[in-house]
């Protein structure tokens, strides 16, 4: 699989990534660059040569206003090289101006609120919302980039004593694993002990993203 810098993801995105096949029916995936490491494995391991993918920064969730514009740009950019464009952001604090912005760009985006939810599988998530409203919650990348998400941009490497404010009613971190990996298990852990919250680990692998992108990939991926 592709060799991917998280810095990188987080300020630049990805430059489209594909295969140069010729498929009548290509699928441009425009997505988050959080999310390039799982549309990426999951494009090698079911074979969907005919998705590519464009990320746009992943930093821009911290600008959430900025994504509808950032992806009404890259459709614009690239209609007219695709069969299909799919966009593989949810609403990602948008409070609906991206499903808005695709409505009016005539092309679809995955379902639910952000990542967590899709990762959990929305339905399953939305059922876990009453128990959990007082957890926060990490992805694969987050855990890898939690300073630059979370512990830089809320000043909290340079006041400390700001954690209490910011997360006084949080109680747990959750972290939702893609992947089997002890060392981001340990790292994850360690971010819940910076935010002096408890820590639970919990499998998610890609849920509704696996979902979704196997729709998208239709017919094509068939072998």
């Amino acid at each position: 699989m592709t060799s991917l810098d998280d810095d990188t993801l987080t300020t630049a995105g990805l430059t489209l990534s594909g295969s140069n096949t010729a498929e009548a029916e290509r699928v441009l995936l425009v997505a988050c660059g959080a999310l390039a490491h799982e549309i990426l494995a999951l494009k090698q391991a079911n074979g969907w040569t005919h998705l590519d993918l464009q990320c746009l920064p992943a930093n821009l969730h911290l600008w959430p206003d900025r994504i509808p514009a950032a992806v009404e740009q890259v459709v614009t950019n690239r209609r007219a090289d695709y069969a299909q464009i799919f966009v593989v952001y949810a609403d990602c604090g948008t409070g609906g101006l991206l499903q808005a912005k695709c409505a009016e760009l005539g092309v679809a985006m995955i379902e639910g609120p952000h990542c967590y939810s899709f990762f959990e599988g929305n339905a399953a998530f939305a059922a876990k919302a009453d128990e959990e409203f007082t957890a926060f919650y990490l992805t694969d990348f987050l855990v890898r980039q939690f300073d630059a998400f979370v512990w830089r941009p809320m000043g909290l490497d340079r006041h400390p004593e700001l954690r209490d404010m910011y997360f006084g009613n949080y109680t747990t971190l959750i972290y939702q694993a893609q992947t089997d990996d002890p060392a981001l298990d340990a790292k994850a852990a360690d971010c819940a002990a910076r935010l002096n919250l408890a820590y639970q680990r919990r499998f998610t692998g890609y849920g509704d993203l696996a979902t979704a992108l196997a729709q998208v990939a239709g017919p094509a991926a068939a072998p």
